[in-house]
């Protein structure tokens, strides 16, 4: 069974036998999101701030994926931010819908 990897992930560590294929738009998005699975699931386990690097890394393919660059991302993030806040303070709501 196969799964999305990094780039460089052939050049890297991939040997005489390995076998590397690139997916059309569509399979590129499901694996996309099977990978933001994935590397969420990583950091819940292990906490460590290096899995949100891979995290952000998937988003930010997403993204491009919907022709949507990092900085208009950003964008998106501080707009919903300066309308509805962020989550800074910390505040639960017990009774939520």
């Amino acid at each position: 069974m196969g799964k999305l990897v990094r780039d460089r992930i052939p050049e890297l560590f991939g040997g005489p036998d390995s076998v590397y294929v690139s997916l059309s738009t569509p399979g590129y998005r499901v694996a996309l999101r099977n990978k933001l699975l994935e590397e969420a699931r990583e950091y819940l386990e292990s906490g460590e701030t290096l899995e949100l690097a891979d995290v952000l890394e998937v988003v930010y393919a997403l993204a491009a994926l919907d022709g949507v660059s990092r900085a208009e991302l950003e964008e998106l993030r501080a707009t919903k931010a300066r309308e509805r806040g962020s989550f800074a303070d910390r505040v639960w709501w017990e009774d939520a819908p």
